[in-house]
């Protein structure tokens, strides 16, 4: 019983410190050494609070110490940061730290002291023996607990296994920032690394020869377009529409909703490649599905497929994962339960399919794939319809259905007010009124930062969060660089989320990091290879970066998917005209569109009409003015909502109409006036009230709006839309006569990688006043196609 009394059995995070180099230093120097290091230690805050709480012990090593932390895995971490920092001042201590969690034994010396040994201890110490001097090393027990807190994700790099004593392999993480912590490869994998390439030579050797025989009998397939499910990654999965075997067809929102949720579920897994919802929607035909083509389109190894029934109360969902590369079923089941617990099916569903996959889940990614949405399915059936009419918000007439859908998450959040990702949505439509335009108001983004409150209230740390908030700092108030910081952590959340490096993409462009831009669109477009918008924007990056024929590739996919989209189409036609002047390509593009009746004409109508004011087609650009509806439309180029009025004004005044010009041009001055009023910090509004004024005669006033677009909206703050304001403000200089001015901003314009196109400056009326000078004409020759 004495002895039991001696012993306290707990689980201890332990810190284990050792000076490197320790038993090479004389006696004298090394007691110094000691003195100093404790010293450190002791000065930490982490130390002296621990203590204070007496959650602490402290146990000498001879050359090192270790220090156990009985209140959680991040005191010895923070602790170990702490100390690495306060070495800075100490140069001629080299330490090298591990860290680990783990039973420790809490006993008396001889002398009745308290001590510490145990588990805990050694694996802390065989931890900390991997490394070299600054090596902060992490077990992978910690790891996974640190990794629960946003504030460790970003300094935990993990290094894979180290053998220990024993020959026993442990796996470990290296802890470091750019302040503090040693980012090298430990010296003992480098050696791992290094044998493993010498004795693997012959190997290499061999695989090489086969690799070359395979390529050689294979080679007809490395030609095909597509990607090969036969070298897709064997992680890899597309969740493709469940069945709705429901007597009331009004339940496919139901189906739909088990589907998704399911492919959320996975997509939240890191270690596997989940393809994303938009680029499987089209294969809700059960009967015409080929599974290898499928597959193969994809880009995936594995396809999950099912059926949903739902009957009063019960449901009974259906899954089963088939191998794409040759049809096999890996797995299948059969779910009948009541219907509360279809999130609960969904969850199981996932969790199978990851084991079946191998695939690592992480306490923290398994904890998410149990955590139910929402306990009322009736506000998730408002949140889907809600959701699918948001995904409209890049249309030009979307402001009805956003404020739609912002009706129906009203209604889902007034049923489950913790419904998280119905606050989400809700603070991404409000922004996406502000941002595209439709109503750019101080009030506007309020509703959306009051939605994005109420999301962060109820799950500060998840990654839907994170991701809101990057999208509110870049749309409502272009904070690019908190932007960045927000959305790299919600990656680490959401690694599968295409939509969330197609917006990481677009900020990337905006601040001027063009092949970060590139690599984060070409992980979209893998994620997603069918999402219409994520081909669309990748092409449209390489566009305005005049790699005209790296965007034509993209563009002509996007329009397989929807070949009579009015955006991509006149792209694409828009993609000719920059580059090579070939009006005639455009108009065909757009021709194109317009023949297929009314409602597609009204979708290319401003594209129509900026086709004919370049072909100086006077009948051309009537019928296309005759399209714009009385409240106007947008141009999709600089994203700035057009009165009719405009339309009219600058057509008349193209032509020679004046009487017309001036007074279309005078109501559309009104509208621009009050915009800009409205909505002070609108650069677009400024910039098209300047070139307004700039037709009506009123120089002074013009040069100083434009002047105000592009202070608002600067190429350093904005490299996307930043040159098209340069552009606007070179017009309205030319068009006052101010020749000098305006070619020094198209000397800026072309020489930035998003600025004027040799299409723009061979045939737009806006230069008519600058051809002829010899300056105008070099920067022409400058920009034409080489």
């Amino acid at each position: 019983m004495a002895a039991e009394e001696q012993t306290r059995l707990q689980i201890g995070h332990v810190l284990f410190i050792d000076i490197v180099g320790y038993s090479k230093s004389l006696v004298n120097q090394q007691s110094e050494l000691l003195r100093e290091l404790n010293g450190v230690v002791s000065g930490t805050r982490q130390f002296c609070e621990s203590e204070a709480q007496q959650k602490l012990i402290r146990l000498p090593t001879g050359d090192g110490m270790a220090l156990v932390f009985r209140d959680s895995p991040e005191a010895p971490a923070q602790c170990a940061l702490e100390i690495a920092r306060a070495l800075k001042e100490h140069p001629r201590i080299a330490l090298r730290m591990g860290i680990h969690s783990g039973p420790v034994n809490e006993v008396s010396d001889v002398n009745q002291r308290q001590n510490i040994a145990g588990a805990g201890i050694n694996m802390a110490q065989r931890v900390m023996d991997c490394g070299d001097a600054g090596h902060i090393l992490v077990s992978k027990h910690v790891t996974e607990d640190l990794e629960q807190h946003d504030r460790w994700r970003p300094l935990l790099h993990e290094l894979g296994s180290c053998e220990v004593k024993h020959g026993v392999r442990i796996d470990i993480a290296n802890l470091y920032s750019d302040e503090v912590g040693n980012p090298e490869l430990p010296s003992k994998l480098q050696a791992v690394k290094k044998h493993r390439s010498h004795v693997r030579w012959a190997e290499v050797a061999v695989g090489l020869l086969i690799l070359v025989a395979i390529i050689t009998a294979f080679v007809f397939l490395l030609r095909r377009p597509t990607r090969s499910a036969l070298a897709a990654a064997e992680k890899s999965i597309a969740v493709l529409p469940f069945a709705n075997l429901s007597d009331d067809k009004q339940n496919a929102f139901f189906a739909d909703g088990v589907q998704d949720e399911i492919l959320t579920d996975l997509a939240r897994v890191a270690d596997l490649k989940v393809i994303s919802r938009t680029s499987v929607m089209q294969y809700k035909n059960t009967a015409t599905r080929n599974l290898r083509e499928i597959g193969e389109k994809l880009g995936v190894a594995h396809l999950l497929e099912g059926s949903v029934q739902r009957v009063a109360n019960k449901v009974r969902v259906n899954a089963q994962l088939i191998d794409a590369r040759n049809d096999a079923h890996l797995w299948a089941q059969t779910y009948d339960r009541d219907l509360a617990d279809v999130f609960a099916i969904q969850s199981e569903i996932a969790e199978a399919i990851a084991q079946q996959l191998q695939a690592h889940l992480s306490s923290r990614e398994k904890a998410q794939i149990n955590t139910t949405p929402t306990t009322d399915l009736v506000a998730y059936d408002l949140f889907l319809r809600a959701r699918q009419l948001g995904d409209l918000s890049n249309n030009p007439d979307a402001k009805g259905s956003l404020l739609q859908a912002i009706t129906l998450l009203e209604e889902a959040l007034r049923r489950d007010p913790k419904f998280l990702r119905a606050h989400c949505l809700m603070c991404e439509i409000h922004l996406d009124l502000y941002w595209e335009g439709f109503d750019h108001t101080d009030a506007r983004r309020e509703l959306a930062r009051v939605a994005l409150q109420n999301a962060e209230s109820l799950q500060p740390d998840s990654g839907e969060v994170h991701m809101q908030k990057g999208i509110y700092a870049y749309h409502g108030f272009r904070d690019y660089d908190r932007a960045l910081s927000e959305f790299e952590l919600a990656r680490r959340l959401l690694p599968n989320e295409a939509r969330l490096y197609e917006i990481l993409g677009a900020v990337d462009r905006r601040t001027a990091r063009w092949k970060e831009a590139e690599e984060v669109f070409r992980r979209a477009v893998e994620l997603d290879p069918n999402n219409f918008s994520v081909l669309e924007e990748a092409g449209f990056t390489f566009q305005t970066l005049r790699r005209y024929r790296e965007a034509e590739p993209l563009l002509k996919r996007a329009l397989t998917i929807s070949p009579n989209d009015p955006f991509a189409r006149g792209a694409l036609g828009w993609n000719a005209f920059c580059e090579k002047g070939d009006v005639a390509a455009w108009r065909k593009e757009l021709e194109s569109v317009a023949d297929k009746g009314p409602e597609a004409a009204r979708g290319v109508a401003f594209l129509s009409l900026l086709c004919a004011w370049a072909e100086r087609d006077r009948a051309a650009a009537e019928k296309a003015v005759a399209l714009v509806p009385p409240e106007g439309t947008a141009n999709t180029i600089d994203q700035t909502p057009i009165p009719r009025e405009w339309c009219i004004g600058r057509t008349a005044r193209i032509f020679g109409n004046t009487e017309v010009a001036q007074t279309s041009l005078g109501a559309a001055r009104t509208i621009f006036e009050r915009m800009t009023r409205d909505q002070p910090d609108y650069a677009q509004a400024w910039a098209y009230l300047g070139l307004t004024d700039a037709m009506l005669g009123r120089g002074d006033d013009a040069i100083r709006e434009g002047n105000r677009a592009c202070e608002i909206l600067p190429y350093s703050r904005d490299s996307w839309l930043g040159p098209q304001l340069i552009n606007n403000l070179a017009m309205i200089y030319a068009w006052v006569g101010d020749k000098e001015s305006a070619l020094k901003q198209l000397e800026i314009s072309v020489n930035i990688p998003t600025g004027v196109t040799y299409g723009e400056l061979r045939h737009n009326p806006d230069w008519g006043p600058l051809r002829g000078d010899p300056r105008f004409e070099k920067i022409v020759a400058d920009v034409a196609p080489k």
